[in-house]
């Protein structure tokens, strides 16, 4: 698997906005280009998680994250809900991979039922019908039997469903030990090689 030059993360409002945002800083080491797109319930869910607040702004936005993340100049670009006008809402010009993280549930129905309400359930669509690789991190528990519906749809479509389920065989040491294990099975599946956390069967 080739590894992509373009990556786009949306971050919506489930708990789980750290393994976003450590998705996003790992995408820039590796000098992927990053289009963000971010839900007015993510902006929520970053003031209860976080020590600071994601602005609303897509400017604003953009230059925080290009700061957070180390990015160089034009290299991450955050898109507005409703920026029609983005790369992103065309299967002209998609991004080679895009990842959900974290997906909540609304965003995961949104997208199994094909809406295309604000960008980031367009984009979502568009990686779909373009067969662009599509992760979606969805942190919920317990699971209803509508939340497991949806999933298998879109399993069957071949997108990747991946919960942020941390292993424990790397003995973790911190939150970020644990962080880094999800970012690290993100990265492996749309084709970002990293040295994140030691593999199975590697001497620790």
């Amino acid at each position: 698997m080739p590894t992509p030059h373009t990556v786009t993360v949306a971050l919506t409002g489930a708990s789980g906005l750290p393994y976003g945002l450590a998705l996003i800083r790992a995408l820039v080491a590796a000098r992927v280009r990053v289009w963000v797109l971010a839900s007015q319930a993510a902006q929520v869910v970053a003031r209860e998680e976080t020590d600071f607040a994601l602005p609303a702004a897509p400017d604003a936005l953009t230059r925080y994250l290009t700061e957070m993340s180390g990015a160089e100049e034009g290299q991450l670009r955050a898109f507005g809900r409703e920026a029609w006008h983005a790369p992103v809402a065309s299967g002209s010009n998609p991004a080679d991979a895009m990842v959900v993280c974290p997906c909540s549930m609304g965003t995961l129905a949104a997208i199994a039922q094909g809406m295309s309400d604000n960008l980031i359930e367009r984009a979502a669509d568009v990686a779909i019908k373009e067969q662009k690789k599509l992760v979606l991190v969805p942190r919920e528990t317990p699971l209803s039997a509508i939340h497991l519906e949806n999933m298998l749809k879109l399993a069957r479509l071949g997108v990747v469903i991946l919960p942020p389920a941390p292993g424990f065989y790397t003995r973790p040491q911190s939150v970020d030990d644990m962080v880094d294990f999800v970012v690290a099975r993100i990265l492996d599946q749309i084709g970002v090689p990293n040295t994140l956390v030691p593999r199975w069967g590697e001497t620790r």
